[in-house]
Parts: structure tokens; sequence; C-alpha cells
């Protein structure tokens, strides 16, 4: 149909459209799911609350369909073991009252919860200790966790793995865990054989990070529930390392775990590939207790991973995989669940028809698995999938959304994209063009770039709906957002490009998706920009220290000086810069190399940083020392101190203000004024 030039509105500058996407939308999108659980006929989760300041509250969906929170008001439902947490509650059952362990984030403690009418008790003393991957080990009525305590030497915390008795003490200070295992710098993922037999788990040593080298072990338990004569399973061979990770017992006691001993993350059963393809079944395990496969009474289901994209496969006792339709381009935190209760009401996924092959209604025909699913074009949703006793899929249920769908008036959906790179490299990215059916920009003109560097930064970039992208591209920016060489979704070799280069290999990257784009006549040239938070943050500031395609950037907690922090970061991370840098303090010469802050005389273009005041990760002193640098440059920028946040913003106000005031930025520096009542940011000049 011909473009009708009187229906359109007027032409307005790119950046300058007004969009109803508002800062406000993203800080509750920030509402997150990050664990799953199932007993009986209650799901369960962790919800992310900006609204309440961030806290973390454990969520029941029962079989009637209603939600309610046990969590009281006063706890936070997190753990800091590794400063990321993970693996903060466990379900002892499915009575009434859901009796529950959790970790509560102010003073560490394990709780126990046994009815929403009487308050929480301490299960472990106010001894300083950190708790993480909880485990209920029904045999002996005791928890099974990851501990961190403190060194009374005065060096690194301790790690271990503990039991928990599930009895109150007495007293007001119960007595300090029971320790099973220990030795290791680091641990993760003990996991109990369905008899309660057989205990396996993880570990690993400096300075190698879980996603480089990590060992399985496994062993029976003693009478009195300790492990006995721990025999290795997988891993461990420094001259063949693997990244072993995600242990999980089926209901006849067989251990799997992933392994990419191939070079992709793939299933096994002990030495027995499972499906064996050159995709990615396992993601790098920042957070404790995340599973992207489960067991069920006739196969695994599993998360797959092909070229950045995610897929959802059966995989039978035996025969090739059986892809599953989902509509979900990323699916995380699969757990197995009992069969769904057939007399319940089902709100079935928009779109998505059950398959009418498979046996809905026979009483113990169906068992399922939970997931958290994303896509390009819905936001994170819990999903229950039924299975038939054969396997095949049936249907899927939302159980739970992290916000409403977007207007497709509004939505930019984006597409892959792969581009080369320096060194003959070929890098990959999801690109977002603008998108708002009520503006276009001016004749002929090309819209601004952001480009978007994901933290990590072993991590990924993932093609699904993010308010925090549509904010930007419903105003008329473009956004990029990268999976430079080091990200993980294509193999362990793409993931170790990054290995020695970081600050080289992400840079370049990042830089090249720029300039392909301005190069395909898809943006404006003159008018890229670069974000990014932590490692990401710093991947930006090297880009504007050692190139000179941008124009600006925003620094969300980024690093600046790779030597402070190898001196002053916590202990999961204190030796993560010997595989990405090199050895510190070894090589300290590279560190002051490829130092934003040691390069602050190549900064030209304005630079605004935002910075959590409590941060332990990437302490504020970074972003101080870079705006005074910069500032005695005669380089503009603006700072943002928040107080009470951390590593990530989590606070609803704080996350409005962020978004607002880079907002406020950009306008500034490419002379665009932003649509809407904002309050702009101040931009220094020089000191």
């Amino acid at each position: 149909m011909p473009d009708d030039a009187s229906s359109r509105p007027n032409p307005t500058p790119f950046g300058a459209w007004a969009s109803p996407i508002s800062a406000r939308d993203v800080a509750e999108g920030a509402r997150r799911i990050d664990d799953v659980g199932a007993a009986g006929d209650d799901v369960c989760w962790i919800e992310r609350r900006p609204e309440e300041g961030g806290r973390n509250v454990l969520v029941r969906r029962g079989a009637d369909g209603e939600t309610r929170t046990p969590t009281p008001d006063g706890f936070d439902v997190r753990s800091r073991v590794h400063e990321y947490g993970g693996g903060a509650f466990c379900l002892l059952g499915a009575p009434a009252d859901l009796p529950h362990a959790f970790v509560n984030f102010q003073d560490q403690r394990v709780y126990l919860a046994t009815s929403a009418t009487s308050a929480p008790t301490p299960l472990t003393p106010a001894d300083g200790a950190h708790y993480a991957d909880l485990v209920f080990d029904r045999r002996r009525h005791r928890l099974i966790a990851v501990q961190e305590r403190p060194d009374p030497a005065g060096g690194e915390e301790l790690a271990a793995l503990v039991a928990i008795p599930l009895a109150p003490a007495p007293s007001a200070d119960p007595p300090a865990p029971t320790e099973l295992v220990s030795g290791a710098d680091f641990y993760s993922s003990p996991r109990l054989s369905p008899d309660g037999a057989r205990l396996a788990w993880l570990s690993w040593n400096h300075p190698d990070m879980p996603w480089d080298a990590t060992r399985l072990r496994l062993a029976d338990l003693d009478d009195a529930g300790r492990p006995a004569a721990s025999r290795a399973v997988a891993g461990g061979d420094p001259a063949a390392p693997e990244a072993v990770q995600q242990p999980a017992f089926d209901a006849h006691g067989r251990l799997t775990f992933i392994s990419d001993r191939t070079g992709w993350w793939n299933l096994y059963r002990l030495d027995e590939p499972l499906h064996p393809r050159a995709a990615e079944f396992g993601v790098p395990p920042w957070l404790f207790g995340m599973s992207t496969y489960a067991h069920t009474a006739s196969g695994i289901v599993a998360a797959c991973c092909e070229q950045g994209v995610w897929s959802l496969l059966f995989l039978p006792e035996s025969g090739p995989a059986v892809p599953i339709p989902t509509p979900y381009t990323s699916i995380m935190w699969l757990r197995s669940v009992g069969r769904p209760d057939g007399g319940n009401s089902r709100k079935p996924l928009r779109g998505v028809a059950p398959d009418a092959g498979g046996d809905s209604g026979a009483p113990g025909g169906l068992d399922a698995v939970l997931f958290l699913g994303a896509a390009p074009d819905r936001p994170a949703e819990l999903v229950r999938l039924s299975l038939s006793a054969g396997g095949a899929p049936g249907a899927l249920e939302v159980l739970a959304a992290t916000g409403p769908s977007p207007d497709p008036r509004y939505l930019s959906r984006g597409r892959p994209i792969d581009f080369p790179s320096a060194g003959g490299r070929r890098a990959f990215a999801f690109f977002y063009p603008p998108k708002n059916d009520d503006a276009h920009g001016p004749d002929g003109a090309r819209p601004p770039l952001i480009v978007k560097s994901h933290g990590g930064p072993t991590s990924a970039a993932e093609h699904v709906y993010d308010t925090g992208v549509q904010y930007w591209t419903s105003r008329g920016f473009a956004v990029v957002d990268v999976n430079y060489g080091g990200s993980t979704g294509y193999g362990r070799a793409y993931r170790e490009s990054l290995r020695d280069r970081w600050g080289i290999v992400d840079v370049e990257d990042c830089a090249a998706a720029a300039e392909a784009l301005a190069d395909r006549g898809e943006v404006d040239a003159r008018q890229l920009l670069i974000r990014g938070g932590s490692a990401g943050g710093y991947t930006t500031l090297a880009a504007l220290a050692f190139k000179d395609t941008f124009a600006a950037g925003a620094s969300h907690y980024g690093v600046a000086d790779l030597s402070a922090l190898a001196r002053d970061t916590h202990k999961f991370e204190s030796r993560y810069l010997d595989r990405l840098v090199g050895p510190y303090p070894e090589q300290s010469d590279l560190y002051d190399e490829r130092s934003p802050l040691s390069a602050r005389d190549g900064f030209s273009c304005p630079v605004i940083f935002f910075q959590g005041a409590e941060d332990r990760i990437v302490p504020p002193n970074q972003a101080e020392s870079m705006v005074e640098a910069l500032r005695a440059r005669g380089v503009p920028v603006a700072c943002l101190l928040f107080e009470g946040e951390q590593h990530g913003f989590r606070r609803a106000g704080n996350i409005v203000r962020a978004l607002e005031a880079e907002l406020s930025f950009y306008g500034q520096v490419l002379g665009f004024e932003p649509a809407g009542p904002i309050e702009p940011v101040t931009i220094l000049g020089p000191a």
C-alpha cells in the first residue's frame, strides 16, 4: 500500500520521539523470577520486586491458581555466596503451610518457615557465614548447603559443604553446621540420590572459574550422613580441562551432568554422551541452582542453545532427540514436577495449541516440567509443560509473567546478525531498529545507535523482550546487543577467544558491530553510542579509551582500573582476570596497559557514570577516579552515585533516575530535547 504522506506525523528528531514506554515501566520490568521449585500442586519462585526496594520474596502458586507471598516483611530471600547467590530457598514438603528453608539477605542466616502466621526460626548461628544451594535431605531431616565463612586467620573466606539440622535449637543461637566436605577453594551443586545414600558435588580451585575447569565427585554417605571414600566422576585433568556443571540424579539413581569436554556443553551419564551435538546445553554458572535440563518419567527435557537462541528438546532413553515447539528463544530454570492435577483449570499459552496426540486425561499419565521462558515479543514467563507417559509434549501453561504483553505498535522485535571483526573473526549480535508507529525521523536521516555490551564478560545477550531496549527503540534509537568473542552460546572455542584478550576482542567486536551497521546505512555513523554494566561497563570505557568509533558512552558500575579490580574484588572473581588478562601482579603492566583509567588521555567524548555506593564487586572508587581524571583532562562527564545500591540497581526509583539521566545525557550530547518531563542530568566541565 503506498505511503500517504498526509497521514504521517510530522518528522521528529531521532531520540526525541514520545514513547508510552516510561522509565517506570522499565523499573517494573526489572521484576524478575530467579529460581523455581515445586512441591505437590504448589509451584514456587523467587521474585525480585523493585517497588519494595529490590526485595526478593518467595511466591507460592497453589492448585487454585492463587498466588501468595509467604515471606514476611523484613525478610529478603537472597544469598551472598560468591556475591551473586542463588539456591536461596528449599521446599520441605507440600502441606497447607508449605514449610521451607531460606537464606535471609540481611544476616545471611538460614531460616525455617513452617507457617504463614509464625515467625521464621533461625537454623544457623549469627557468625558471619553465608549459605547457598540449599538441598533437603529428607532421610536425615537436615539441609545440605554450600557455606562460605570468614577465615579466622584473616585470609579469603573458607568454602565447604555443610549439614544444617532442621530441628530448631532450643537457644536463640543455633550451633554451627556440621562440615561434610572442605579443602577446595569453591563448592557448588550438592545433590542427593533419590534414596539419600549418595551425594554428588562440584568443586574447583583458583585460578579457574567454574566455566574453565571443575571436578565432579560422588560419595556414599555413612551412617552418620558423612561422605565416605569419594571418587572423581568427571573433570580434574589439568591436561584436558573440562567445565562440568549441573549434576543431577534421575529417579533410577543414575547421575547425569553437563560437560564441555568436546568443546560444547553437552549432557552425559557417567562417560556416556546423551544426544551429542554442536550446541550448548549449559550456561555459565554465575548463580547457584541454575538448571537447563530436567528428568522426567520417560526421559530428559533439555534446553539447547544454537547460535545464541534457545529451544527445547525431549531426549528419550533411546532414539533421536525430539524438538518441543514453544514460542520461546530463552529457556532457563528447568525443574521437574509431578503429574499436574487434571481437574485444575488450565490457562493455555497464547498462540500455542496443546499437542493433540498427548495423553491429557489419564490419571498418572502425565508428568511435567517448569521453566522460565522469554521471547522477542513477550516478557519472561513461568511455564508448565505437560508430558505424556511416552514423553510427547502436551499443553504449555503460563503460571506467572514478569510483565504485561508489549504493544506491537512500539515493539522492535530485532533480528540476529553476524559481521566481520578484527583478525578475520565473525562476531554475533541482535539488532533492534527504532520502532514507534506514532513517529518517524526526518527524511533521509539515520537513527543514532546504542551498542550494548553485556556483563560477565562470560555471559551472553539473548534475543528476548527487554523493556530496557524498547525504552530506547521506541524513542528513535537503534540498539545492537553484541555477543562479542568470549560470549557463551557458541561453544568453548568462542568463549575462550577472550582468554588473555579482554579489552581487545570485546572492544573490537563492539566497534565492528557499530561500523558494520553504519556501513549498511542502517544507523548514523556520526551518532554511535556505547553502554554497558559491570564487565560491559569496562568494555564501554575501553572502547572510548582505545577507539574513536563512538560519540559518547555510559558506564553502569563498570571497571575502570583492572589492577584495582584484581586487588580489591571478592573471592569468587579474585582470580578471574588471570584468564582474561594474565596473572596478577606478575603481568601488572598488561593491567595498566588495558585499564581505561591509565588510558585517560585517549578519551575525547562525553561519558556518564552510574554507580552503587555499596558495590563490593566494582567498588565506587573506580568511577570516582575516572570522573576526576577525565575532568582534569577537560572531558565532559556526569556521575550519579546511588546510596544503598550494590552491583546492579534493584530499587525502582534508582532505576528510573538512572535511565532518565542517561536519556538526558544523550540528548545534550546529540542535540535533541527528550520528549516528556524528565529531570536533566548535569554534565560537568573541567575540574
